[in-house]
């Protein structure tokens, strides 16, 4: 006789869906007795790997705000030892004090498990202490494209295609999955070590907006926010595209096109105000920007049902290969120099300077405000695949095979919940990192003639959040 044992995976850091059940073989030789074996969690969890605070090292501090640090970490216990990532600390405490807050917290947490792109940060693990949580993701080693943009002043039009087709792939791959980013901006964008983008920090995502529905929350960085989130008239995906027509201007000109001395004024000239585009630009990057910066979102590029697809065909991307691009064959236009997987050259000195601690949180939560963070564990699929590969079950009197299979690797969209669904209705923006900016490179912008002449334009300064 021949059975099959479908083994669930499950530990108070990891379980499995159906779709990533290890399956195996038992085959029961002639006249051997057998005996039935109960499968108990400490049974199956034996080689399981539980993920805390204590499986990584401290390397370096990334970034510091409000609710909490981002680290250079190196794993130095389990699986990937040795492996360098960034890991992102959230006081609990804080967090609970507002529901918005909240929400977006578990929204991050969500999204990063349910995306995966090419252009999109990794998510690997993300745990809990009693006054923490815990994001463990990819290390961009690369830095923000922020700072980038800071040193370079503006980006040629090429180097800005490139840029702006990756971002569009990434936006595109959201809104299929029915998720507006609502944030971009150069702070954003990181780059890592071979200088592809890959988008982050998704505290500001609504989800389930598909064709027809739309949210009314206001939100996101001034400078960037479409007229329909500023009016409140309700909004959808056609926002990222005002943003990425903002960006793109941002990129060749050096700033967003609609700036002023306060939020107030910004408001208005991103409401009223006429559109004015640099003379040097081409024509189809001209007619991009005026396309994607289009008041009325019904008009604006993008905002039809192929989204995405509408802005690949425009002239400006016409020497762009979308397949190549997906697949990272294109040489990026710059590649940073580093010197090791430790190396943080390209993050800001003011915070790789400080001295690494997470600092102890011996806060205590209500039960209620403990039941918000429920399902907050996860491990990647990548990781439970090295898992699955390593596993081995030994009931007695009994021969066990498994079954040859290729790893289960979803690329998009992952239905994977290894600690249950963590799902909210979500509205608000908590600003979970909001460092300020240091002194900006000078900008050139070349005139007409051809000669790159310096301008007095203000000091390129990191956007702030709006909540409300």
């Amino acid at each position: 006789m021949a059975g099959v044992f479908d083994i669930d995976l499950e530990t108070e850091d990891v379980s499995d869906t159906e779709d990533d059940v290890c399956d195996f073989t038992v085959t029961e030789p002639e006249n051997v007795q057998t005996e039935e074996v109960e499968l108990t969690s400490e049974i199956v969890n034996r080689d399981s790997e539980r993920v805390g605070p204590d499986c990584f090292e401290l390397l370096t501090v990334l970034g510091k705000g409000a609710y909490g640090k981002v680290f250079q970490v190196r794993k130095v216990q389990g699986l990937q030892i040795g492996k360098i990532f960034a890991m992102k600390v959230l006081k609990k405490a804080k967090i609970v004090r507002n529901a918005k807050d909240t929400a977006h917290t578990r929204a991050e947490r969500e999204i990063l498990e349910t995306v995966r792109h090419p252009f999109i940060v990794d998510l690997l693990y993300a745990f809990q202490t009693g006054g923490k949580l815990y994001l463990i993701l990819e290390c961009l080693s690369g830095g923000e494209l922020f700072m980038q943009l800071e040193k370079e002043g503006i980006f040629m039009e090429d180097t800005a295609c490139f840029y702006l087709g990756e971002i569009t792939l990434a936006l595109g791959h959201l809104h299929s999955n029915g998720i507006i980013y609502r944030d971009l901006k150069p702070e954003n964008i990181m780059l890592n070590h071979q200088g592809h983008i890959k988008l982050t920090d998704f505290g500001l995502c609504k989800e389930s907006i598909h064709d027809g529905s739309v949210t009314h929350t206001f939100c996101g960085t001034i400078e960037y926010m479409a007229p329909e989130i500023l009016t409140r008239s309700g909004h959808n995906r056609a926002v990222d595209w005002w943003s990425l027509g903002a960006l793109m201007y941002d990129m060749m000109t050096g700033s967003p096109p609609f700036t002023a001395e306060n939020r107030k004024k910004t408001i208005d000239k991103i409401l009223k105000c006429k559109l004015n585009l640099p003379p040097y630009l081409t024509i189809d990057a001209r007619e991009l920007i005026k396309k994607l910066l289009k008041k009325n979102p019904a008009q604006r590029l993008g905002s039809g049902k192929a989204d995405a697809a509408d802005i690949q065909k425009h002239s400006f991307f016409k020497q762009i290969n979308w397949d190549d691009l997906l697949n990272k064959r294109v040489e990026p236009p710059y590649k940073p120099q580093l010197h090791s997987e430790e190396d943080v050259s390209q993050f800001d000195t003011r915070f790789t300077r400080q001295t690494p601690v997470d600092s102890p949180d011996d806060s205590r939560l209500s039960h209620s405000a403990e039941l918000a963070f429920a399902g907050f564990t996860y491990v990647a699929p990548s990781v439970l695949e090295s898992l699955k590969e390593g596993f081995s079950f030994e009931p007695k009197s009994r021969h066990m095979r498994r079954h040859n299979s290729s790893p289960h690797t979803p690329i998009s969209p992952l239905k994977f919940s290894p600690a249950g669904p963590f799902k909210a209705a979500l509205d608000g923006e908590p600003d979970l990192f909001s460092p300020t900016s240091p002194p900006a490179a000078q900008p050139f912008v070349p005139p007409e003639n051809g000669v790159s002449q310096p301008i007095k334009t203000p000091a390129r300064n990191k956007k702030q959040k709006m909540r409300r």
